[in-house]
């Protein structure tokens, strides 16, 4: 993310939709508010870019326990963009005063099967639900290219990748020629292990452990095994008998 880029969208957002107290009027009492200072067309679309900013930021902003500001029009747009630029600055700073170094994966990079599948899940902290939708979305597309629906998962790419010469309703994805090469065994044989291990490893535990939530960092990494497995299916061409 630019970071200093989105510290100055959620700066411009909280100057947009900046709010004017407006007390009673003479002789009443109960109707003071507050109204937005510019007009709420323009506070509307500043908002458009916030909301996506917010939702990298802090996922969980939509639904957070925060103190509700009464009367105050985008109450919990602001609070939220207050938060973010403090962490984002905090940060910022980190990574200037102390560098980082390390390469960063950004999730909507992934294979589109992955991300594509999972972003509104991701955008509201649905991590480990994510995952196992983006297992489901690799297990669809799989099923299509290859025509077949009576196996899925571990299974269908099991022997999907295998060495075996196609057959009747056996037909494989070849990520290259068979030259009878150790490389073109040892990569089928190696995609067939790697799709098998991350349906049983990742897929399976999350599909039966309902009540347990990954944090953000496993989860990409999770989505990160299913892109691999995605790219491979995606480019593979498809084997089928004469």
């Amino acid at each position: 993310m630019n970071r200093e880029w989105a510290i100055n969208k959620l700066k411009s957002f909280l100057e947009t939709a900046s709010i004017t107290y407006v007390p009673d009027a003479p002789n009443s009492i109960g109707f003071a508010h507050y109204k937005l200072d510019k007009p709420k067309a323009e506070v509307q679309s500043s908002a458009q870019v916030t909301e996506q900013i917010l939702d990298r930021v802090l996922p969980g902003w939509r639904t957070a326990d925060w103190p509700q500001a009464k009367t105050q029009p985008y109450w919990r747009h602001r609070e939220a963009a207050h938060r973010a630029i403090s962490q984002l600055e905090a940060e910022q700073e980190l990574i200037e005063n102390l560098g980082s170094g390390a390469p960063q994966l950004d999730a909507a990079t992934l294979h589109p099967w992955v991300w594509g599948s999972v972003q509104g899940l991701w955008s509201s902290g649905h991590f480990r639900e994510a995952v196992g939708m983006a297992a489901k979305a690799i297990n669809a597309q799989a099923q299509a290219k290859l025509g077949r629906k009576d196996l899925s998962e571990a299974k269908l790419l099991g022997d999907a990748f295998s060495t075996k010469a196609p057959s009747d309703g056996h037909p494989r994805l070849r990520l290259g020629d068979d030259d009878g090469s150790d490389t073109f065994r040892s990569r089928h044989e190696g995609a067939a292990s790697f799709a098998r291990g991350v349906y049983s490893a990742i897929r399976n535990p999350i599909a039966h452990e309902i009540d347990h939530e990954l944090d953000e960092n496993e989860a990409l990494e999770q989505l990160a095994a299913f892109s691999i497995l995605a790219r491979w299916i995606d480019d593979a061409d498809v084997e089928t008998t004469p």
